[in-house]
């Protein structure tokens, strides 16, 4: 929807899983020297400044990035996520321990494959809001390998599978805000694994009181021929008139075979440092091929 502005939530706990999830998938790419194409469907502005008046609105981000930014017993996965945090930061590049490192700013997901992508490999980013595409273009649509579009990510995806690379990572994650997100995400994906089949299809979504969301991962482990990995992370509960966000999921196809246990390491680590009530929890389970 084109009033959705991720600006008011960025690095909230949700954010937490899905780039963290997004920085595991990246890296596994990367240990492959062919390259492959990212295509991001809802990629919002690229960056957000936290001391902005949309982050500060609610403060999301203190339940969640500002939990992990000092903790010196983090997952190796989460590590990794935290070291990228800081490199979006002024002073992020510097020698650990030569200069305290300020939380000011949190990347989206296309600065965090900016970061992680290599220089063969091929960035197709989609914004339909007017000023976040029009902050995207300035920040990235430069960068080598980039193409920064502002139509419909959903339809646009028809043109950018079969990738000429053969090897592709799709990361959808629209804002849900309206019922039409869920059908359309399932219809997207089912379209996408008829054009390339190999590729890892990652879709994040909010863990709302909404039947299309408890139902969003069981329709697409219908699309799943060849595999899949569901990952939900449940930190807080609903308000007392059932609204609120309690948690997000992602649900990858065809993804990598480390995630698993990658993620078996990590999920109990982030209920216990981003839980927000005795019941927090997590849910972990896959289809292998």
């Amino acid at each position: 929807m084109l009033a959705y502005r991720h600006a008011f939530h960025a690095g909230n706990h949700a954010d937490v899983l899905k780039h963290t999830v997004l920085t595991m998938v990246l890296r596994y790419m990367n240990t492959k020297d062919k390259p492959y194409r990212l295509v991001d469907t809802h990629a919002g502005a690229g960056g957000y400044s936290l001391e902005g008046r949309h982050a500060q609105k609610k403060g999301e981000f203190e339940q969640g990035i500002a939990r992990l930014w000092k903790r010196d017993d983090l997952p190796p996965a989460l590590a990794d996520y935290i070291h990228l945090v800081r490199r979006f930061n002024p002073g992020g590049d510097l020698e650990p321990g030569s200069a305290a490192v300020l939380l000011e700013q949190y990347p989206g997901s296309p600065a965090f494959a900016q970061m992680l992508l290599r220089p063969h490999d091929q960035l197709r980013l989609y914004e339909l809001h007017p000023t976040d595409h029009r902050i995207l273009q300035s920040y990235i649509g430069e960068a080598r390998g980039a193409e920064v579009y502002d139509t419909d990510g959903f339809e646009a995806l028809k043109a950018q599978l079969p990738p000429s690379t053969r090897r592709a990572v799709v990361l959808m994650d629209p804002s849900y805000e309206g019922h039409g997100d869920y059908s359309r995400v399932v219809a997207a994906l089912r379209d996408g694994i008829h054009r390339f089949a190999d590729g890892v299809y990652m879709v994040w979504y909010p863990q709302v009181t909404k039947l299309e969301a408890a139902q969003l991962p069981r329709r697409l482990e219908a699309l799943s021929p060849k595999g899949w990995l569901h990952a939900r992370l449940t930190v807080q509960q609903p308000d007392s008139q059932g609204f609120g966000l309690s948690g997000s999921g992602v649900f990858i196809i065809n993804p990598p075979y480390t995630l698993h246990a990658q993620l078996l390491g990590l999920l109990p680590y982030l209920v216990d440092v981003l839980g927000q009530y005795d019941g927090a929890n997590y849910l972990l389970e896959q289809r292998v091929a």
